[in-house]
């Protein structure tokens, strides 16, 4: 059996609602999707959401060999970038193609990919958070009330612009989720947007009012020294790790003690996560996945993992023509039955999506403000 081509697609999420965090949003709530299929001479077909980046060079990684061999597959695919790196976005492409050889590999075993993969139970725990900072304080309760119908009893805010703001907005987060819990779990997310004294002030003035389970990515991704003081100096623990892309990234971090847990980004494929949920086991940490809202496949392997923190849950809806073979309910993601990563595709639907720019939008968060980190007042609310 030979991997022999692929084709990508493109497809939007319609959030129904602003997106975004502190660096930015997207006021129409219309993103970009790209769609990978990989091809194979035996006819079965990998589907995988997430990156088609850099995809022209990754390929001959693959091309001709047994789709089945995923992890030297991976391998084949980090050694062929190997001078240029394979970082920022090129992972991007490497998590996609990665995820569409499992998607293949459960489906030729005629097994959904969490059984597969080891798993004893289809259901993966999860948290509310749905990229909220440009809600106003009512939009902003009936969307974590909505996530408290299906059971959710974490919640995490996408904040960092004012303590005052993010005080009080994270109660409207701890009152919607009352109902599954008497003291919600809550979380702030930061993006980057902090320098050290300026983190180290801002959770420890929440704290005085409020218990945080975790502080996600207060420093830039990289200050291993940084993450590690803060954590000495608040009660939370420090969350972070979705934009590292790859293994060798985490190892300052880890050997600093600067990260309590784990994270990693949807995005980045499953061997990736299932190598990065084995480092931070070695070290006793638990791990967590952000942002699976359209890269489904990666939830599978959070329930076959012996140290998995509940996954993030930004949206209950599916791409334009995907459908997800995944429920939302008793507070985490119901995994199905489908061989694979249960992620069909409607080519028809797709060519009907609608327009927008998306992410690519220079307002949105994957923009980063020239001023973050710099300003000595607070901003105010968006």
């Amino acid at each position: 059996m030979k991997i022999t081509g692929y084709r990508c697609l493109a497809t939007q999420h319609d959030w129904g609602r602003p997106v975004g965090d502190v660096n930015g949003h997207v006021a129409s709530g219309i993103t970009e999707v790209p769609i990978l299929v990989l091809e194979t001479d035996a006819g079965v077909e990998g589907i995988a959401t997430g990156s088609t980046h850099d995809l022209e060079r990754l390929f001959p990684a693959i091309e001709g060999q047994d789709p089945r061999a995923v992890a030297s597959l991976y391998d084949r695919m980090l050694a062929r970038v190997f001078k240029s790196g394979h970082g920022g976005a090129t992972f991007g492409g490497i998590g996609t193609i990665d995820a569409a050889l499992w998607d293949i590999k459960a489906k030729l075993a005629g097994e959904p990919l969490w059984r597969l993969l080891g798993a004893g139970d289809r259901f993966v725990e999860g948290y509310a958070s749905g990229l909220d900072i440009a809600l106003d304080d009512d939009r902003l309760a009936a969307l974590y009330r909505s996530m408290a119908e299906r059971g959710y009893a974490s919640g995490k805010l996408k904040g960092g612009r004012d303590v005052a703001d993010d005080v009080r907005r994270l109660r409207i987060v701890e009152d919607a989720l009352r109902g599954n819990a008497d003291r919600p779990g809550l979380m702030l997310d930061a993006n980057e947007s902090w320098h050290r004294k300026q983190a180290v002030r801002h959770v420890a003035a929440i704290e005085e009012q409020l218990d945080l389970v975790w502080i996600e990515e207060p420093l830039r991704r990289w200050d291993a020294d940084g993450h590690a003081a803060l954590g000495r100096a608040v009660r939370a623990s420090v969350a972070t790790g979705e934009n590292l892309t790859g293994l060798e990234q985490y190892r300052p971090l880890l050997d600093a003690g600067a990260v309590d847990v784990v994270q990693v980004g949807a995005i980045w494929g499953i061997t990736h996560y299932l190598r990065v949920a084995v480092a931070a086991h070695a070290r006793d940490l638990p791990v967590s996945i952000v942002g699976p809202t359209a890269n489904a496949a990666v939830t599978h392997a959070a329930a076959a993992v012996p140290n998995p923190m509940p996954t993030e849950v930004q949206d209950l809806g599916a791409p334009i023509g995907v459908t997800l073979d995944q429920s939302f309910e008793g507070g985490g993601i119901v995994l199905g039955d489908e061989p694979g990563a249960g992620i069909r595709i409607d080519e028809d639907g797709i060519a009907a999506r609608m327009a927008g720019e998306g992410w690519r939008s220079a307002a949105g968060p994957h923009v980063r403000s020239a001023r973050t980190g710099l300003r000595l007042a607070a901003e105010g609310s968006a």
